[in-house]
């Protein structure tokens, strides 16, 4: 096995366990849904998405393609919340102390 070849397997298993280790950890309640476990998937899929692709398993790289554009909106929804400026915590609706 060349060092190209490798280097694609070992993306392919490092980004698999990227995407087990982020369900794990959302699903055993260690991690919420937020920035680390948007990332984890994102960049679990990508390098699921180079491996699939340079071994021509079309079916699942377009699934991680999906992935992918799924948590680059979801890292894009979670940027623009955290932008968004929130209500002074000191005030109630209408009137103002």
């Amino acid at each position: 096995m060349s060092l190209a070849e490798l280097s694609i397997e070992i993306v392919g298993w490092v980004g698999a366990g990227m995407l087990v280790l982020a369900y794990g950890l959302l699903s055993s309640g260690r991690l919420n849904a937020g920035f680390a476990y948007q990332v984890l998937n994102l960049a679990g899929s990508a390098g699921l998405t180079v491996n699939a692709l340079v071994h021509s398993a079309f079916p699942s790289a377009t699934l991680n393609v999906i992935w992918v554009v799924i948590g680059i909106s979801a890292l894009r929804a979670l940027h623009r919340r955290n932008r968004t400026p929130q209500p002074d915590q000191h005030t109630r609706t209408g009137t103002a102390t």
